[in-house]
């Protein structure tokens, strides 16, 4: 194998499929990277049997061939040759030369045969949706799955795909989070869940453009492609919660309020709370007025937002963290706070139009 590619071009590929890489295994190969040089372009790879990302850039080969290097030595030292061009040639005993400039470096690399097949999709389902929707989706669920391994199914997010519509549902047993986007079109209606890991990897892959971008669904693989990276994730398998039995049917207290207004009111509310385990903020809804106070031994801060209420005087606490990650991702001017009792969860959802509602369980008050 021998070719010339750019530094830049090297080093942003490299950071990407690096993700991939499996951190603990007894695998040496799962830590490694794939390079393969064919015609005028150079493939990189990487795996950890879970998620698979493969980047190709363009290149100019002089002698076809694939090998894998290591891929943390690799990414390190290749990233400190962004503004360089870069010759790689490998020889017989399966070692690497990089070439810059006037230096060089020898990299000892393992044998490509030994490295694990990617999964290649075979008449699999598929799904068109603008990019920036696929994006929004997300971003705002993601931050709602379960982080422990108490139940494996909620570390991912439930996609239920219909011919015009796909609602994307996260929740990690004290918070939801569902948002609905619009599709293009589906070869089909079905459910998948996927791992929040790899979301997490797409999502930064995405732009906030109008582009069309195909999602492939084969039994239990997903694939997305963008640009000249692919992604490949392993579905979770199992039965997703039956979520739509957690949310409400009815409310005795609506509260519309200004969402910029309630979220700087929280973060200064919670710099208090955070030094509480439980990072507790007390809701006080009084006619037009919700009144925010958290305490500790050193203090306590009391914040106080003007309303539009619809129904009931309420009381009730919530972790602040849960309310504050969910105000971040929201857009509207104005949102609409459902409350039921002290003890039940409340819902978010926008003022009007809403393609999204945030479920919360309470906290108790303990006086």
């Amino acid at each position: 194998m021998k070719l010339i590619c750019e530094g830049l071009d090297l080093s942003d590929a490299v950071l990407k499929v690096i993700k991939a890489t499996a951190s603990k295994t007894t695998n040496p190969i799962l830590e490694g990277i794939k390079l393969r040089a064919s015609e005028d372009a150079l493939t990189l790879s990487a795996t950890d049997l879970e998620l698979s990302i493969e980047k190709t850039i363009p290149a100019d080969v002089k002698i076809e061939g694939e090998v894998v290097v290591p891929g943390k030595f690799f990414a390190d030292f290749v990233k400190k040759l962004s503004g360089e061009q870069i010759e790689l040639s490998l020889d017989e005993k399966n070692s690497l030369k990089i070439q810059y400039t006037d230096s060089e470096g020898f990299l000892q690399c393992m044998n490509a045969e030994e490295f694990p097949q990617i999964k290649e999709l075979v008449n699999p389902e598929k799904v068109v949706m603008k990019t920036r929707d696929f994006r929004d989706l997300i971003n705002k669920t993601i931050f709602s799955v379960a982080i422990d391994d108490a139940r494996p199914i909620l570390k991912g997010c439930l996609f239920e795909i219909a011919q015009e519509q796909i609602t994307g549902v996260a929740l990690d047993g004290y918070r939801l989070a569902l948002v609905k986007k619009p599709i293009i079109s589906s070869t089909s209606e079905f459910n998948c869940i996927v791992p929040a890991r790899t979301l997490g990897e797409i999502s930064k892959l995405l732009d906030d453009s109008e582009k069309e971008i195909e999602v492939f669904i084969q039994k239990n693989y997903m694939l997305v492609k963008v640009d000249n990276t692919k992604i490949i994730t392993r579905l979770l398998d199992g039965e997703f919660i039956n979520y739509k039995q957690v949310i409400p049917q009815n409310t005795a207290s609506v509260v519309t309020i200004n969402k910029k207004q309630l979220e700087f009111g929280l973060e200064r509310a919670s710099l208090l709370a955070k030094m509480d385990r439980n990072n507790l903020v007390k809701f006080d809804v009084r006619d037009k007025l919700l009144t925010l106070t958290s305490s500790s031994d050193i203090g306590n801060v009391t914040e106080n937002i003007t309303i539009a209420l619809d129904g009931k005087d309420i009381s009730i606490a919530f972790n602040a963290r849960y309310f504050s990650e969910c105000m971040r991702t929201i857009e509207d001017e104005f949102i609409r706070i459902n409350f039921t009792s002290p003890i039940a969860p409340c819902t978010i959802e926008a003022a009007e139009n809403s393609e999204y509602l945030y479920l919360i369980l309470p906290m108790r008050i303990v006086n």
